[in-house]
């Protein structure tokens, strides 16, 4: 292959990558409204009488509201800036990506970092993927949503509930498609409570990652299950909610029972939930991380 040839390969590959690589370009268009402002540099004003009549779409990621002004940087007519525009809808907004649906007051989307930030208080609801699974549901003070990706990023006071399982924390990262939950705290804990006739089943640590379709979790950074008077403890667990088993590591792992005066330690316990009762975990056991990691580049 000679030079000539060689970077029409290259050009034709660097193309190929361009028209593959999903854009940050925002599209917006208005029902039953009006769009104003100056036409070379805008800023463009999109309003409506309709509270959804603002529609913003890009990617796979679709932004309703009231009202919408797209901007470009000082400078730059709104043609030239694309790729580097900030867009801001208000008046109440509505997201929507596939299963799920995000609402709160104000949506801010940067075309530069491909994000859209919803300002709070929000909520999130997604219908489960197949009939019998359970939906998610979060409430947070700030949702981010990632058109690159199906993740969204959830921070301050938030919880987010599946079935009869909720979780408490500062930030939750969540792969939407996946169903992969991972709860982070600043300072303290997150708690995850599993509801139960027989008293809640309360799980602590620094972090908790859940597979929300399958009910199954890892908790990293010291942990403590709390089974009524049953209070297990070590580095880390394994949760499967289907057998109701968890299995704790440790140096070592502790078992209390105040109440009747029971104790047990070891390298690696069995805590079922089902039955409240611990042993020692007999058999060799690798806490399944690759299960659990993230798609995201920076884990």
């Amino acid at each position: 292959m000679n030079r000539k040839h060689l970077l029409l390969f290259l050009l034709a590959l660097l193309a190929l990558a361009l028209a593959a690589a999903p854009t940050r370009i925002i599209k917006i268009s208005y029902l039953e409204g009006k769009r104003s402002g100056n036409l070379r540099y805008g800023p463009w004003i999109y309003e409506s009488n309709k509270p959804d009549g603002i529609i913003g779409t890009v990617g796979d990621l679709e932004i309703r509201a009231r009202k919408a002004v797209l901007e470009a940087p000082e400078g730059k007519s709104m043609q030239a800036a694309e790729g580097e525009r900030k867009a801001t809808f208000e008046g109440g907004v509505t997201v929507l990506r596939g299963r799920l649906t995000a609402t709160g007051p104000r949506l801010v989307y940067s075309e530069s970092t491909g994000l859209g930030v919803l300002s709070g208080p929000a909520q999130m609801h997604q219908k489960p993927a197949k009939e019998g699974q359970d939906p998610v549901d979060v409430s947070a003070q700030e949702m981010s949503f990632n058109v690159d990706t199906d993740i969204s990023t959830s921070t301050g006071s938030v919880k987010l509930t599946n079935g009869n399982q909720e979780g408490y924390a500062d930030s939750v990262y969540y792969e939407e498609e996946r169903g992969l939950a991972v709860f982070t705290m600043k300072e303290g804990r997150v708690k995850l409570v599993r509801k139960r006739d027989s008293g809640d089943l309360i799980i602590y640590a620094p972090e908790v990652r859940s597979l929300t379709r399958e009910k199954k979790l890892i908790a990293t950074g010291g942990v403590e299950l709390v089974d009524g008077d049953l209070v297990t403890s070590g580095d880390a667990l394994y949760y499967d909610d289907e057998t109701g088993e968890a299995i704790v590591v440790g140096k070592p792992a502790r078992s209390v029972n105040k109440k009747e005066g029971f104790k047990t330690s070891g390298g690696t316990l069995l805590h079922n939930v089902k039955k409240h009762r611990v042993q020692v975990y007999r058999k060799g056991f690798e806490m399944p991380l690759e299960e659990f990691k993230k798609v995201a580049p920076q884990d």
